[in-house]
């Protein structure tokens, strides 16, 4: 029997189309608010509003309106590599300001058009910003209380799947949840966790049709053919159906190494971020340039550190330690000194949080990450990147690779100063950390863009200005 032969398309609302017109909504909040947000610009500086008719004003707006549409505004419901959408608006905004200015400047053009003037045009962004956030703000309320209102169904219970229903609950605002399997012990295992929403599937024979949040399917899953059918009656609404790690990628970021097979890796998108691709050389372009201009403008603090720490403990004002890097290519990492000379006299151990072997000035640039300022040097020599997993110890990583699945993936792309793995997961130093460093890494990994370094330049910001640093 042909399997499109007996779908029938739900009578229900659909909810992509939900998502649709809040798209269209809110691109309407926006062509208002910057009509509005110009004149009111227009008047408080020259107490007179720009005209109608006046062309700067609409290319103004569609640039305006590009840049939020690139920075993903019209999602609001939804994370792009861990941004919301109203710091996507602020990153947007920055291009678009950065765009006009130098279009100014190079045009050398004024011609009394008001919307050259930046006392108009930047004002005017400027309010149309905060009205921009606020709608996003609302609608994301709007499409969350939604949300929660239907539930997650789970096709399948496996150990993995169990525990992701556990850290839904714990970690997030999934809470209703319905699982169809015919495993007796489920239902203990559910009463256990407080849900009692376990079902067979004689028990709920119309949950193709049903409206869902989402659809969760257990490790080796076998569906039989009138489960497909319905569950591409499902997907077919603009329902995500989705295995268990492309749950854990969308939700949190991250890709446990214990759900994932050989099989996932190939068939899978992404893993862009290999040598001598476009985005490879992009990357090292970008790496060299800025890496390159923090020496330089950093040099004054790190002489700075550097005499504070031969004041503070005698012995050398650098560290440097075998590191492996891109392809298993060992190499040596530059640190500014933090701990005592003869810190390792036992030899090589797990650094801990509160690590009695850390000197006290070394404590603060721990805490400051300003130890890790002349890995700059390693960025230009090639054997680092900016951003990236970072880089471990040859004798930890024999033994991680054989305790942790795909571990040797990360050796892959070149490790970082900073990375999502850093960002993403507090401080923490043994196999079990490791690991899941490891899920996050494996992410970055598979989703690099620039999106997501941008997310981490600034996850970073906020790491070290909350002394969350290690």
């Amino acid at each position: 029997m042909s399997t499109t032969a007996s779908f029938k398309p739900a009578t229900k609302a659909q909810p992509v189309i939900t998502t649709r017109y809040l798209a269209i909504l809110l691109l309407l909040g926006d062509l208002i608010g910057l009509a509005t947000c110009w004149q009111i610009a227009s008047w408080l500086r020259y107490e007179r509003f720009v005209p109608w008719n006046d062309p700067l004003t609409y290319l103004f707006s569609g640039l305006v309106l590009a840049a939020l549409y690139l920075s993903e505004a019209y999602r609001p419901d939804t994370q792009v590599v861990g941004l919301r959408a109203p710091l996507r608006i602020l990153i947007g905004g920055i291009g678009f300001i950065g765009l006009i200015a130098s279009i100014i400047y190079l045009s050398g053009y004024r011609g009394g058009n008001l919307m050259l003037n930046r006392g108009v045009w930047l004002v005017g962004f400027s309010l149309f910003t905060v009205w921009a956030v606020f709608l996003r703000l609302v609608a994301a309320s709007w499409l969350r209380s939604h949300t929660e209102q239907r539930n997650w169904l789970i096709l399948g219970l496996d150990q993995n799947a169990l525990q992701f229903v556990q850290s839904a609950i714990d970690k997030s605002s999934l809470k209703k949840f319905v699982v169809l399997t015919e495993q007796p012990e489920a239902f203990s295992k559910f009463s256990q966790m407080g849900l009692r929403r376990v079902m067979r599937s004689e028990e709920l024979p119309d949950w193709g049709s049903r409206l869902w949040s989402g659809v969760l399917l257990s490790a080796d899953l076998d569906l039989t053919e009138a489960q497909v059918r319905q569950l591409m009656q499902i997907r077919l609404q603009g329902i995500p159906v989705l295995r268990l790690p492309d749950f854990y990628e969308a939700l949190w970021y991250k890709l446990p190494a214990d759900l994932l097979q050989d099989d996932w890796f190939v068939f899978s998108n992404g893993f862009n971020l290999l040598p001598d691709g476009i985005s490879s050389r992009f990357k090292r372009l970008f790496d060299v340039l800025v890496s390159g201009l923090l020496l330089i403008a950093l040099a004054p603090i790190m002489l700075l550190v550097a005499i504070v720490i031969k004041i503070d403990d005698p012995g050398p004002v650098f560290y440097s330690q075998l590191r492996t890097g891109l392809n298993r290519h060992p190499f040596k990492v530059y640190k500014f000194r933090s701990m005592r000379q003869d810190a390792e006299k036992f030899g090589a151990q797990w650094a801990s949080e509160r690590d009695p072997r850390i000197t006290r000035i070394g404590y603060w640039l721990r805490l400051t990450r300003l130890d890790e300022l002349p890995q700059f040097w390693n960025v230009l020599q090639g054997d680092m990147s900016l951003i990236g997993p970072r880089p471990e110890r040859p004798e930890f990583d024999a033994k991680l690779e054989q305790d942790i699945p795909y571990y040797a993936v990360r050796y892959l792309v070149k490790p970082g100063i900073t990375g999502w793995a850093q960002v993403m997961y507090p401080y923490g130093a043994s196999v079990e950390d490791a690991y899941e460093k490891l899920s996050y890494d494996l992410y970055y990994i598979k989703n690099y863009s620039i999106w997501l370094d941008i997310a981490i330049v600034f996850k970073t910001i906020r790491v070290v200005l909350l002394g969350k640093g290690r």
